[in-house]
């Protein structure tokens, strides 16, 4: 099985956009965008590797969600965009930590 990345910023670019930017590399790719979706997310798939966070979200509400995921899933790893490289940093961000963490040792 593949792991399962969720992406989590605006929406739909962030989900539609960078997944299928990197449809090359072998994980499913789930969507949210607010607070609900996340904890939804989160309820429904066990097989979250990783949340990739984008940077467009204003930072109270990316501390609320990281208090949420973690409260939830503290066996989730957490990351965070940052700010400097805009909206065409994303993917490339999201490339480095799949392949940096999600993918390392893992038998593709």
């Amino acid at each position: 099985m593949k792991p399962v990345v969720l992406l989590v910023g605006k929406l739909p670019g962030v989900i539609g956009g960078i997944a299928q930017q990197l449809q090359d590399l072998p994980v499913e790719w789930l969507g949210a965008h607010d607070r609900d979706e996340v904890i939804r997310q989160l309820a429904a798939e066990p097989r979250i590797a990783c949340v990739v966070m984008g940077a467009g979200l204003d930072d109270t509400v990316r501390g609320d969600l990281v208090g949420v995921i973690a409260a939830r899933r503290p066996d989730i790893p957490i990351h965070l965009k940052e700010r400097s490289s805009g909206p065409d940093g994303m993917a490339p961000f999201v490339r480095r930590i799949v392949e940096g963490t999600v993918l390392a040792g893992v038998a593709v």
